[in-house]
């Protein structure tokens, strides 16, 4: 999720590192906060594997500033990992939102159909939080009012994401 990141936000402008780990944290929020220890690894993988290169620009002080941008095998690699997203890029929603954020980039509608069915697919399965044996349960069997809360919520939130799935999924097909 963070490559991915990193690579679409590039995508769009080159950035400096701290720039760059505002953006993401704003995309990813609360849920998986950048850490220093993460992000600038990450940038020395891709930029090792010649997806990014680094420009050294004189800054606003006195300090230089090291400037990220996306090669172009680091753009190729964005549209590879956006048009065959892996399964958990699918399923793990916060995961998902970042190949979201950044499908635009895949350019071609029947690409996006594509990736898009695969989280329709996915959504369209029996799922709960809570389970009697294998079976899930439903918001209205349960007698606690906070996991139900967490089923309503949730289903609420599914029905939203499954209505805009079909309704983009259809506009794309018919471009």
């Amino acid at each position: 999720m963070l490559e991915l990141a990193i690579l679409g936000f590039l995508y769009d402008a080159s950035l400096h590192g701290y720039e760059l780990r505002k953006r993401i944290a704003a995309l990813t929020g609360h849920v998986k906060p950048v850490a220093e220890g993460s992000l600038y690894p990450a940038i020395k993988r891709l930029e090792s594997a010649g997806l990014l290169a680094r420009e050294t620009r004189p800054g606003s002080g006195a300090a230089p500033r090291h400037v990220l941008s996306l090669t172009a095998h680091g753009r190729a690699e964005l549209r590879h990992r956006l048009a065959e997203p892996a399964d958990n890029d699918i399923t793990d929603e916060n995961r998902w939102f970042t190949v979201l954020a950044f499908l635009r980039h895949l350019g071609e509608p029947a690409g996006q159909a594509a990736v898009l069915e695969r989280r329709l697919a996915f959504l369209q399965q029996p799922a709960s939080f809570f389970y009697a044996g294998d079976r899930p349960l439903h918001a209205e069997e349960i007698e606690d009012p906070f996991r139900r809360g967490v089923l309503t919520i949730a289903r609420a939130t599914s029905r939203a994401e499954l209505t805009w799935l079909r309704e983009t999924i259809g506009s794309l097909r018919r471009v």
